[in-house]
């Protein structure tokens, strides 16, 4: 592993912000940590390191909301059915497909998720068994392949109507799950190595310290609001992170990157703040029951 001081210092940074968010929301780490670090830094480098600190963060934060985990088992049992295979999947797509097609398709994909976690869009899922098996199949082949699962899963938990310490221990459940099955993945592929634990060593006391202060911070703010303002930063980075890739792939040329890069970004959230209006309208005419069916 050879990183300048000053990428080093980036990426220590942007690891702490990104666990102190983790800590407040349950979410977010890799989506803050991803777009930042891909345009320093291999995914083949970045991705390994990120599921070994994963797996420990998202441990904290199960043993932390155990007592919550009976309840909300048999809601995060069909997208456990489905992850897996599809971690599976994302494992060998990792492992097969050229970098610069991953970094691309990684901030292609997290951009829409993003986006629509930012404006907290509400629908009812009338089928969990119906819709778990096929989400947590799409969502294992997501993290396999990015290592990004917090703002659809946010979504699909938020409109479950989970209270908050359910919606924690739903999250840690599932992301425990994937993470350690990846890890295992990453073995397989051979895509494990000594720079990558290297690097998940250096910034675990930093992911530590960022979780604790995350948590502290959350008793002191709007929970909804402050998720709501993450994930909108982290719309920017993304547009930044894919238009530097799709230029300095050569794709296209760099002035255009942005501009694409910029009008996509702009097209996905005025679609998003449009949906979410006319379903703000629609409930404050007939208010629609939370309750969904199983």
């Amino acid at each position: 592993m050879d990183l300048s001081l000053t990428v080093f210092l980036v990426l220590m940074v942007t690891t702490t912000i990104a666990a102190g968010v983790n800590g407040a929301l349950g979410y977010g780490f890799s989506s803050i940590v991803v777009p930042v670090s891909l345009t320093m830094i291999s995914g083949r480098l970045l991705n390994p390191a990120l599921v070994l600190l994963e797996v420990v963060l998202n441990s904290y934060s199960l043993w932390m909301h155990r007592r919550s985990v009976p309840a909300v088992w048999p809601r995060v049992k069909p997208i456990l059915i489905g992850l897996l295979p599809g971690v599976v999947v994302g494992g060998l797509l990792f492992g097969l497909v050229s970098p610069q097609i991953l970094k691309t398709g990684t901030y292609a994909l997290i951009l829409p998720m993003v986006a629509l976690q930012s404006f907290a869009l509400r629908w009812q899922i009338r089928s969990e068994r119906r819709w778990g098996i096929p989400f947590g199949g799409g969502l294992g082949v997501l993290y396999a392949t990015t290592t990004v699962s917090g703002p659809p899963l946010a979504l699909y938990f938020t409109n479950l109507g989970l209270v908050q310490d359910e919606f924690r221990a739903a999250l840690a459940v599932v992301r425990v799950v994937e993470s350690v099955t990846t890890l295992l993945m990453y073995a397989l592929v051979g895509a494990l190595t000594q720079s990558g634990f290297v690097l998940a060593g250096a910034f675990l006391p930093l992911v530590l310290v960022g979780l604790a202060l995350g948590r502290k911070l959350v008793t002191r703010i709007d929970r909804a609001l402050f998720g709501r303002v993450c994930m909108r930063v982290d719309a920017v980075l993304v547009t930044v992170g894919l238009a530097i890739t799709v230029g300095a792939a050569g794709w296209i040329p760099r002035e255009a990157a942005w501009v694409l890069a910029v009008v996509f970004a702009i097209g996905l959230h005025v679609w998003a703040a449009s949906k979410a209006r006319r379903m703000a309208s629609r409930q404050v005419v007939a208010p629609v029951s939370p309750e969904v069916a199983a």
